[in-house]
């Protein structure tokens, strides 16, 4: 029986029961990619019902404004997001669904990972899309690497070439996967209960003890934080958004109190405008000589 049969075994019997696991609709497959960039998924389940609610087609989405968009995404953060998906959804109601991970990765704001995923999961392609999860599973199984990084991604994609079925269900190995490594092969795996310990070259290294377990498996990310603020500047962008986003409109000489307590005009003025800034330059915002509202 080869690993993959094995983890697809285990899959059917373990695997999370997710709402964007029961469609092929490469629409759908695409929302629920988006949003689970950088979000939780128990977070996403609530959005993504919501979203397909409001916007349940490609032309639906297309014909969306900004301000639709940014308030039907509200509380997911990292909000361009919303607006790259709404412009994704522009490109394919004028070019077509894409038929290809090339295709899809034509798109601006699909990377690698997303065109490989949605062609995956969507119109069933032989391919393994590559994220932390992935890279952490197929790096102890095909490398012998305890802990890989970004710079591994390349021999994990040829590995799993021979990794992946030809035939059968091969598009539902990287769901597997991503499941495993939820439930058992997380930082500090539980080796014990894995359906491919006796297939990974590692697992008897972390049984033993004899594997270091890091601080963090990932890079810390590097935000901008002002002055002496106790939270990076998207921190601070957000509570921004989401004054505008519920009250329509907002006087622009009200906002550094409002999303700081500690806001100090003389040394955090400069500091806000810049945010509103980068906000207005991200289509987030729309300022006026006094006033910010949502972009139409």
């Amino acid at each position: 029986m080869t690993r993959a049969v094995k983890l697809l075994r285990w899959y059917r019997r373990h695997g999370r029961d997710l709402p964007w696991r029961r469609t092929r609709n490469p629409y759908r497959i695409l929302v629920s990619e988006i949003m689970l960039q950088q979000t939780q998924v128990d977070r996403v389940k609530k959005y993504y019902r919501s979203w397909l609610k409001q916007f349940p087609t490609w032309k639906k989405l297309a014909a969306a404004s900004n301000a639709e968009v940014i308030r039907a995404w509200a509380g997911l953060g990292y909000n361009r997001r919303a607006l790259a998906l709404r412009d994704m959804a522009r490109h394919v109601t004028k070019n077509g669904v894409p038929k290809t991970e090339t295709e899809w990765k034509s798109i601006k704001g699909i990377g690698p990972y997303t065109a490989a995923a949605v062609s995956a999961f969507a119109q069933k392609k032989r391919t393994m899309p590559i994220d932390t999860n992935i890279r952490r599973v197929l790096g102890r199984i095909l490398l012998a690497k305890p802990y890989s990084d970004l710079k591994d991604d390349d021999r994990i994609a040829k590995e799993a070439e021979s990794f992946l079925p030809h035939r059968g269900h091969f598009y539902e190995v990287p769901q597997a996967i991503f499941d495993l490594a939820t439930m058992i092969c997380t930082k500090k795996p539980e080796c014990m209960r894995c359906p491919l310990r006796r297939d990974c070259p590692v697992a008897e290294r972390f049984l033993s003890g004899r594997v270091r377990i890091p601080k963090r498996s990932t890079p810390k990310s590097k935000e901008r934080h002002h002055r002496d603020k106790r939270y990076p500047d998207r921190i601070y962008r957000g509570r921004i958004l989401k004054l505008v986003r519920e009250q329509d409109e907002v006087s622009l000489s009200n906002i550094g109190p409002l999303i700081d307590k500690t806001f100090d005009k003389t040394h955090d003025q400069a500091w806000v405008e810049y945010m509103i800034k980068r906000l207005c330059q991200d289509n987030l915002l729309q300022k006026t000589k006094t006033r910010l509202t949502l972009p139409l």
